[in-house]
């Protein structure tokens, strides 16, 4: 018997299970991959992700594994500036290949206890007032009390589920790949910038001094993505778009994406849920996918948690999809309007030569930037101070950090006036007492994934709030 059973090991899936193992959930990962993927696709950690990494001890080893990158010019690739002043202490770019991300935080979430098994598939689950009955693919049925998939964007749980899934199919697919390319580099740089003056969603990255990772607009939309490209897909695509196929060849892998766009009606139904790429799917544009599903993983693991220890206030579980459904579709509507800009039609042309004039506007440039870093986040925690809400900054405290005191998964009470207790919630919920706290408030409440839930001074206010979120006194 598993307290929760989560269907897929990628990103998402290992935070959660590594979240939940925070609190001592016992968790089985399922994997259909036998291995982690061998594509290494290079993708961006964003600031609020890299503050998350860094509030459960993790952004250390990912910063020597990747490529810090300014965070402008991130919104339909339009070149621009980095506004100053940005609220995080993370104002970067953290470009990593995704298979080293995956291995971290699957090392992560083995090395607190949770058990992972590969080359394992859901094939099927019934649900019922008490759990879920998980079978796998070689027939083996599991009992647990929680089902998650996190199995990406031909989810098979969350078909099973029958929840809706409505958006808009893939009406554009683009290739993606590593290959040697057969022309001078300065030959091939040339005609990109050529080609890249009306088609912002074709280009090669040079490696080494002759193979490069293209990408380029198909000539065709498929409905199966599932098995990659051909080479002579890809010389079909380059010819169409450039006029030569660049003599590539030698691919070291090749894959194709569309531009779909669907957002789940239900995170949650009953002992189910869905969370990341399982929830919902969007073009690249922005580098945003990884990012919402791990984002979902924080938001989620601390509240299901919860629940199965017996805490959590009624309500507490139905707030994941409350606070990320909104998000999601925030996020779906920027990759369409980013989509929109990207196009070689006039009419789009027209909208990014206006956007670009925008933008060098400091306020539009530091809205946009902070849209798709995800640190624009405010939930509705009811009427109060902005702040309330919103994720707090790391900030310095009297003896070390902020994010340094959140690595348990636990609520924090931050508190300048010496006043306020959390007895009867201390098993889980901390307090930090510091006079001299870089806040200019007088006390506040964090919870586990780093928003603040209560600002005040009096103690009946906060016993009220610690009650909303973190339930009854033990």
């Amino acid at each position: 018997m598993f307290d929760v059973i989560i269907a897929g090991c990628g990103p998402t899936g290992a935070m959660l299970a590594a979240e939940l193992r925070l609190h001592g959930v016992r968790v089985l990962v399922v994997e259909r991959e036998t291995a982690p993927a061998a594509m290494v696709r290079i993708v961006s950690l964003h600031m609020r992700s890299l503050e998350l990494m860094a509030m459960r001890g993790l952004l250390d080893s990912l910063l020597e594994r990747g490529r810090q990158r300014p965070v402008g010019g991130i919104f339909a690739g339009i070149p621009t500036s980095v506004p100053e002043g940005l609220d995080s202490t993370h104002p970067y770019l953290l470009g990593i290949p995704q298979p080293v991300i995956e291995q971290v935080l699957e090392a992560h979430a083995v090395d607190l206890g949770a058990q992972v098994r590969r080359g394992c598939a859901v094939a099927g689950f019934e649900k019922d007032a008490d759990g879920v009955t998980v079978e796998l693919a070689d027939g083996q049925r599991l009992r647990s009390r929680y089902l998650v998939g996190c199995d990406g964007a031909r989810s098979t749980v969350r078909r099973l589920l029958g929840v809706g899934f409505p958006g808009e199919p893939s009406r554009n697919d683009t290739l993606m790949g590593e290959m040697a390319i057969g022309l001078p580099a300065a030959e091939v740089a040339a005609k990109v910038r050529e080609i890249q003056a009306t088609h912002r969603s074709f280009s090669i990255m040079p490696f080494g001094a002759d193979s490069g990772r293209i990408v380029v607009p198909a000539v065709d939309v498929s409905d199966d993505r599932a098995a990659p490209p051909t080479l002579e897909d890809f010389r079909r695509a380059l010819r169409a778009v450039a006029g030569t196929d660049f003599g590539v060849h030698s691919p070291r892998w090749m894959s194709r994406f569309g531009d779909a766009t669907r957002l789940v009606e239900r995170y949650r139904v009953g002992r189910v849920l869905l969370a990341g790429d399982a929830a919902h799917i969007h073009p690249p544009a922005g580098g945003q996918g990884l990012n919402l599903g791990v984002q979902d993983a924080v938001n989620l693991g601390w509240k299901l948690a919860a629940r199965i220890h017996g805490w959590a206030p009624e309500h507490l579980l139905d707030t994941y999809q409350a606070e990320r459904h909104p998000v999601a579709a925030a996020v779906l509507d920027n990759t369409r309007a980013q989509i929109a800009l990207s196009s070689p039609e006039p009419g789009g042309q027209a909208m990014r030569r206006l956007l670009t004039e925008l933008l060098e506007f400091d306020a539009v440039n530091r809205h946009l930037i902070e849209k798709i870093a995800a640190t624009d986040i405010r939930y509705d925690f009811g009427p109060g101070p902005d702040l309330l809400g919103r994720r707090l900054r790391d900030i310095d405290l009297a003896d070390g950090r902020l994010y340094e005191r959140l690595r348990g998964g636990r609520g924090l009470v931050l508190d300048r006036t010496g006043c306020l207790s959390v007895d009867g919630w201390s098993d889980r919920v901390d307090v930090v007492t510091d006079p001299a706290a870089a806040l200019d408030v007088p006390a506040l409440l964090v919870r586990p994934d780093g928003h603040v839930a209560w600002i005040g001074d009096e103690q009946d206010g906060l016993t009220d709030r610690l009650r909303h979120w973190f339930g009854e006194t033990a």
